[in-house]
């Protein structure tokens, strides 16, 4: 299986958070992984079909929103809470608190 590239902290960027997460299907997958921790993609896909998952998934490795990383034949996913933290201090925070 192919290696994800995942974007530094530094060059993570507001603009391409804030777009990722605009996305109803891309903020449930990471309201899912706030209360789960890491996470196949199976197991976020709420039966939505694979090829529009995986454009979701995708939007949100890019963003810096989450790390996928191969496990055997599975992948595994989880939030990159604290690069998040560290590139916008309380902002994952505050978007986990409104209500979804």
């Amino acid at each position: 299986m192919r290696e994800y590239r995942h974007p530094p902290v530094s060059e993570i960027q507001l603009e391409s958070v804030l777009y990722a997460l605009s996305d109803p299907v891309r903020l449930s997958i990471v309201r899912q992984l706030a209360r789960e921790g890491e996470a196949t993609c199976a197991a976020l896909d709420g039966g939505r079909p694979k090829s529009s998952m995986s454009h979701h998934f995708r939007v949100l490795r890019e963003s810096g929103i989450v790390k996928t990383r191969n496990d055997g034949t599975s992948r595994m996913n989880e939030l990159r809470r604290s690069d998040l933290e560290s590139a916008f201090p309380g902002l994952l925070t505050a978007i986990l608190a409104t209500p979804g």
